[in-house]
């Protein structure tokens, strides 16, 4: 596909997913919804891991108001059933890990676009809004699934109510995101956490992904019959063999991925 809402690159086992409209912070129209869910697709084939940011100064702001026209007469369900879903279904189903690297505001679905992705990490100064009560709406894009999940129902409903601002920190300290660090630290930071997964055990974190996601629907027992299973797949990769003999042999593992 020619992207032209996003861009998408691919180095050394790592792909990297740029919503690139700056001029309106990100938002998100019908031509770029499509061109992610098209890109995370094709990045879980050619890499390993996949990074998604924003272009310019915000990661997000969420929906373009200014999309197909009339904001007010958009058709919200249908919007959201025919073009957010397959987006925020090929970033939660991906088979490599995901991270959404927020530098600055992430506002509306934009936030929980960020939030779609395996693991959020954020600088310290930027900003998450669930803004949708500012405008009448309630959180979508999958708002309502990850909030309380990620930092509880009490602090997921007082976000929601209140459209706060909420700081990269904050959402850190909470447990929204997985990790916050100084805005100046953050493009160094993130590289070192991508080599490390562009690197690693690929087949291990998609087994991995679903095991953590399968432990809120079972039971004790229905979830270490997952693991079991998945451990057996696990145990049969030449990763885990390699992983073992590098233990062993007191040296970094050189994974294959698949």
């Amino acid at each position: 596909m020619d992207y032209q809402a996003i861009r998408l690159e691919i180095a050394d086992g790592a792909a990297v997913l740029t919503l690139n409209r700056p001029d309106v912070m990100n938002a998100l129209n019908t031509q770029m919804r499509a061109e992610v869910a098209h890109a995370v697709k094709a990045a879980g084939q050619e890499a390993r891991v996949l990074v998604i940011r924003g272009a310019g100064d915000a990661f997000c702001s969420g929906q373009d108001l200014g999309d197909g026209g009339n904001a007010v007469s958009l058709d919200l369900e249908r919007t959201l059933r025919d073009e957010y879903v397959p987006m925020l279904r090929a970033i939660f189903d991906s088979p490599i890990p995901t991270i959404a690297a927020v530098h600055g505001p992430a506002a509306g679905a934009g936030a929980n676009l960020a939030l779609a992705a395996d693991v959020v990490i954020a600088a310290e100064e930027a900003v998450f809004i669930q803004a949708f009560t500012r405008i009448g709406l309630i959180p979508d894009a999958g708002g309502t699934y990850w909030l309380p999940r990620q930092m509880g129902a009490a602090k997921a409903m007082g976000a929601a109510l209140f459209a706060d601002r909420i700081t990269g920190r904050q959402a850190a300290d909470w447990g929204m995101i997985y990790e916050a660090v100084p805005a100046s630290e953050l493009d160094e930071h993130l590289a070192h956490r991508v080599a490390h997964l562009a690197k690693g055990p690929t087949e291990a974190y998609r087994h991995l992904k679903s095991a953590i996601r399968g432990s809120f629907e079972n039971t004790l027992d229905e979830q270490l019959a997952l693991e079991a299973r998945l451990q057996g797949e696990c145990g049969k990769t030449r990763d885990f063999k390699e992983g073992v003999m590098a233990f062993l042999e007191k040296r970094p593992a050189n994974y294959e991925g698949r």
